[in-house]
């Protein structure tokens, strides 16, 4: 692939302001939608966090996932990885270039790539505060900055992965937009970052995470974007039962979880209240040729595995009768299959990691 120089600009979304520029680019035929197939795979977080140049993609992930029968990686990214907040302009290409194998495992092991902004210039759901601009609350000024920073990277792998067809990749926008009320900020940052990316590869298939933290669709787009990515987390007290980095005003309650779930508030949490509160409300989408695919979903190790496959296995069915992907967090980790470090799981060795058989044959049961 070739390897195209960036110049730093300071007028990255002057076209933005132009009345009547960029329209065609958000026509339905050119936002890089296609029939997708109910992709189903994880999240690799080679890139999930951190500074500098970060963890390696492995060769053995990919072949693990396609010799299971699973067929799409989420590549959660920071931009800490290959640039700073200080400079937001200047890319290490060196750190890129890990990314481009994992495009290219993707390609070799039939494996889909989505590769998504987990932290972008102005955001992330962890440490926030950490940028120097908020993408979404801030001053007019510092708004417009971090918009500035957030296009220019979207642009930078546009360009670098163009051509490249819809089925081996697709970009994922922002992970979990804050809460809001009001959705207009969130759509003017999705116009602007499609329009960066159609400028460089008018043609790539483009996913925008659910507002409110990924839990609620965003119908202010839907001319704008091929699908729209949601979670499967709920209740927090069962997905993420003990968890210390999860806000307490998250919890139903604090008791050990069991499934069904019943709340402090004596709300009882079962499969109808999942359909209810993670399906329903996403249906209409569909029915105007926008997909859902589930990003995230899984469970922390500490809730008991019996309870963690049934509240799985009705998730899985609903997500089936819907025509649903999924991407489980994670595949070697505490929400993975791999090396979970759960206390009452009878592991399976398979290829040096202790395997999580049970949750292995559950989820392709679905």
């Amino acid at each position: 692939m070739d390897r195209r120089n960036f110049i730093r600009t300071t007028g990255a979304l002057g076209a933005l302001t132009i009345p009547g520029v960029g329209m065609d680019l958000f026509s339905p035929a050119k936002k890089g939608k296609t029939e997708l197939p109910r992709y189903r795979g994880f999240n690799l977080l080679a890139k999930f966090s951190g500074r500098g140049p970060g963890r390696q993609f492995e060769e053995e992930d990919f072949e693990i996932m396609a010799g299971w029968g699973f067929d799409f990686a989420r590549i959660p990214m920071s931009y800490w990885n290959w640039a700073s907040k200080d400079d937001w302009y200047a890319i290490d290409e060196d750190v890129i270039k890990d990314i481009d194998k994992a495009v290219e495992l993707g390609k070799q092991y039939k494996v889909h790539i989505n590769l998504n902004m987990h932290r972008i210039p102005g955001y992330c759901i962890n440490g926030r505060d950490l940028e120097p601009c908020d993408l979404f609350d801030d001053t007019p000024e510092n708004m417009q900055k971090a918009l500035g920073g957030a296009v220019h990277h979207w642009k930078f792998f546009a360009e670098r992965y163009r051509g490249i067809p819809n089925e081996q990749l697709s970009f994922d926008l922002i992970n979990e937009p804050p809460h809001m009320k009001d959705e207009t900020r969130y759509i003017e940052i999705v116009s602007a970052l499609v329009h960066g990316i159609r400028e460089k590869d008018p043609d790539r298939m483009i996913i925008a995470d659910g507002k409110d933290v990924g839990r609620t669709p965003v119908f202010g787009i839907t001319d704008l974007v091929a699908g729209q990515s949601t979670r499967g987390y709920d209740p927090m007290s069962l997905s993420h039962y003990t968890a210390s980095w999860v806000p307490q005003s998250a919890f139903q309650t604090f008791n050990i979880p069991d499934w069904p779930l019943t709340g402090d508030d004596g709300k009882i949490w079962d499969k109808s209240v999942l359909k209810e509160m993670l399906i329903e409300p996403w249906m209409k989408l569909t029915g105007m040729g926008v997909f859902v695919h589930v990003g995230e979903w899984g469970c922390y190790n500490k809730t008991p595995h019996k309870v963690t496959l049934a509240w799985m296995k009705d998730l899985l069915s609903l997500w089936k009768e819907a025509g649903w992907g999924h991407a489980l967090w994670n595949l070697k980790g505490d929400f993975g299959l791999l090396n979970s470090n759960r206390e009452d799981v009878k592991y399976e060795n398979f290829k040096g990691h202790l395997l999580d058989r049970k949750m292995l044959e559950l989820i392709l049961e679905f």
